[in-house]
């Protein structure tokens, strides 16, 4: 039996329970169908087969999910530090011993690649066991004396949250962002996107089975239009950490204002990986392959812009043909697969639309620009040559396997094509002269940088944007900055002198 097969014959036995009797919400240690009893279909980008029925939340269930984090969180907030780090200890336990069951479903659920998805449940793990270790410090503060007063400032959990996550590696990103709302001692209410919400409800039954009390998590499936604007609105939930498109995050921030809410965003991106003519150009060539057409090109700090100089951009760009020319495209189970298919055919049309927005605007498709076959979602991974900085294929984001080649002259030229767009997620830079790159970075609007190297994820540093790509900062303390708030008491220090009023 093939890799391949002994894959499907075990997803095949995941899924059977599924199947039977579909995903319901979550809701105060409970599983319950939705309370007006509908559902909707979710489906595999594979083959459009039927996966299983899914409860369709809407804002009566938000209510509910609101209600039971709200009552919850005192006795989540106030437990012992050390009783919540081991609850969150056991959930990592507990993703490893499934992490491949969360893979295969993951990979059929949103058409990701197995390759990349076998190691998606081990990052979620490393997300709780990281913030897990911090939960003994995430309150800690510091003491600032004045002449008069000892200041001492703590952080307080800020309370339930809403956490909306997107549907492509929905499983990490959900542990990206609930693992330090547990650690901080906030309650959670989580709307999984309706795209993939498999892995989503795998991933909260492993926190209850790991001893994490009812209420504290809770999960609601549904669509944005109803569950996902309920959530954003209610005035129990006092913050919405979210990770989407820019459009959407814009409509959460209006939805949430009436109450204050604050906001978390990852949002879109439209990022460069900028190859100068002193780089090492078979280590660029590896690196801005990888991260444009790894996890099918819909990760939001893709590099899908390549700005090549022109010295160099032949030689450059015919290596690049070829190597994309040669990428697996084939079943996500497959272990030799490099890229799967889209996860929907809603997305499926938007990214081939490009395909002739590209020739309309005068671009050259140099690779790919194809469906492939008549089933699924699969589409050849696609590179566009003698693109210009204002074409919609240069500023607009795709979010799939499509590359984007601009040729400059002068470091002057690339920065001003770099920072041309909306967005301001991540950039990559290749050179090896490190005066220009400190130059170069200074002044390239991005909130992640990574100088002669792919994206490496770094779990206590800061992520995140700028410009449309984005508000706040994940990792280390930067996430307890978001779901906690900052207290400050101050002690007099001695009898100082009061002013004294109608005395």
């Amino acid at each position: 039996m093939s890799d391949l097969q002994t894959h499907i014959a075990k997803l095949e036995g995941y899924l059977d329970r599924f199947k039977t009797s579909g995903i319901e919400n979550l809701i105060n240690g409970e599983s319950r169908p939705a309370i007006n009893g509908a559902r909707f279909d979710t489906t595999s980008p594979v083959d459009n087969s039927l996966i299983c029925q899914v409860a369709k939340g809407d804002a009566a269930d938000m209510d509910a999910a609101a209600a039971a984090a709200k009552a919850a969180f005192p006795a989540w907030r106030d437990m012992p530090a050390k009783e919540r780090k081991a609850i969150l200890i056991r959930i990592a336990e507990l993703i490893e011993e499934r992490a491949e069951e969360i893979a295969l479903c993951e990979c059929w659920d949103t058409g990701q690649a197995y390759r990349f998805m076998s190691k998606a449940a081990l990052r979620g793990a490393a997300n709780f066991r990281f913030f897990a270790d911090k939960v003994s410090s995430a309150r800690d503060g510091q003491n600032l004396q004045s002449p008069t007063l000892m200041n001492v400032t703590t952080r307080t959990p800020i309370g339930p949250v809403g956490v909306i996550t997107p549907w492509n590696t929905p499983f990490m990103l959900s542990t990206w962002k609930i693992a330090p709302a547990l650690a901080a001692g906030c309650t959670v209410v989580h709307k999984p996107a309706e795209f993939s919400p498999l892995t989503a409800r795998i991933l909260a039954e492993i926190a209850h089975e790991a001893g994490l009390p009812k209420g504290v998590w809770n999960l609601v499936n549904g669509f944005g239009e109803d569950a996902g604007k309920r959530l954003t609105e209610h005035p129990d939930i006092k913050a919405i950490a979210f990770v989407g498109e820019s459009r959407t995050g814009s409509l959460i921030m209006k939805q949430g204002a009436d109450t204050l809410k604050r906001v978390h965003f990852e949002l879109g991106g439209k990022n460069p990986v900028v190859v100068f003519e002193d780089a090492d150009l078979d280590r660029a060539l590896d690196a801005a392959i990888f991260m444009i057409y790894s996890l099918n090109g819909e990760r939001c700090t893709s590099s899908s812009r390549l700005l090549i100089q022109k010295s160099v951009a032949k030689e450059f760009q015919e290596k690049l043909i070829e190597r994309v020319k040669k990428i697996r495209v084939g079943h996500p189970l497959d272990p030799k697969t490099e890229v799967g298919p889209l996860i929907h055919e809603e997305h499926f049309n938007k990214v081939t639309s490009y395909f002739d927005i590209a020739k309309e605007d005068g671009a050259t498709i140099a690779a790919g620009g194809k469906r492939i076959g008549n089933e699924g979602y699969f589409v050849a991974p696609t590179l566009v040559t003698n693109a210009k900085p204002d074409m919609r294929v240069s500023q607009e984001e795709i979010f799939g396997p499509f590359l984007t080649a601009i040729e400059f002259e002068t470091e002057e030229e690339a920065l001003e094509i770099a920072n041309g767009v909306d967005y301001g997620l991540s950039g990559y830079v290749w050179t090896n002269d490190l005066t220009r790159a400190i130059r170069f970075t200074d002044k390239l609007e991005a909130g992640m940088i990574w100088v002669n190297s792919e994206n490496v994820r770094h779990l206590p540093s800061p992520f995140g944007g700028v410009k449309a790509s984005g508000i706040g900062r994940d990792g280390g303390d930067w996430s307890f900055e978001f779901y906690m708030e900052q207290k400050n008491i101050a002690f007099a220090l001695g009898e100082h002198s009061i002013p004294k009023l109608g005395a």
